[in-house]
């Protein structure tokens, strides 16, 4: 399954890195996001491996991030893995006078029946979550708003 979401934050662009590129500010954007912990490589960089903890309602789950491409401020790509689903995001960031055009292309693989059923019958599901980190991220980087205060 494959989709692409676009938002247009109000930062120039070197701003909107700086934020982003920035694994402490997880958790003001990552709603549900408990912990994060490096796991091999120098954070930040390609091939760096990351481990992150999420919490959804009485639901945990834990996926691995590898980097595969950092190339700021034009790009930003790394894959997900997390039990039956790999996930590979890549992300463009575009100027736009003082603001910023974020582009994600998401790709999801499942090797688990559940989620290709899931996949299949809820497709718009992933999509809006996808939108979801994309305007709290915004919604931070603009206004201070953290997620992790309720925002």
């Amino acid at each position: 399954m494959k989709y692409t979401t676009e938002i247009v934050v109000d930062l120039p662009r070197d701003a909107f890195i700086e934020k982003l590129d920035n694994a402490d500010n997880m958790k003001h954007w990552m709603r549900g996001l408990v912990s994060h912990e490096f796991l091999s490589g120098e954070p930040g960089q390609e091939g760096a491996r990351m481990n992150m903890k999420f919490k959804m309602g009485k639901r945990e789950m834990e996926m691995v991030e590898t980097i595969i491409k950092r190339n700021f401020p034009d790009e930003f790509h790394a894959t997900y893995d997390a039990q039956g689903v790999h996930n590979i995001q890549k992300n463009y960031f575009k100027d736009e006078g003082s603001k910023t055009r974020w582009i994600s292309e998401s790709e999801f693989q499942f090797s688990k029946i559940g989620m290709k059923f899931m996949a299949f019958l809820m497709p718009g599901a992933f999509k809006k979550q996808s939108m979801k980190y994309a305007q709290d991220f915004k919604n931070f980087a603009e206004n201070g708003v953290s997620v992790a205060d309720g925002g």
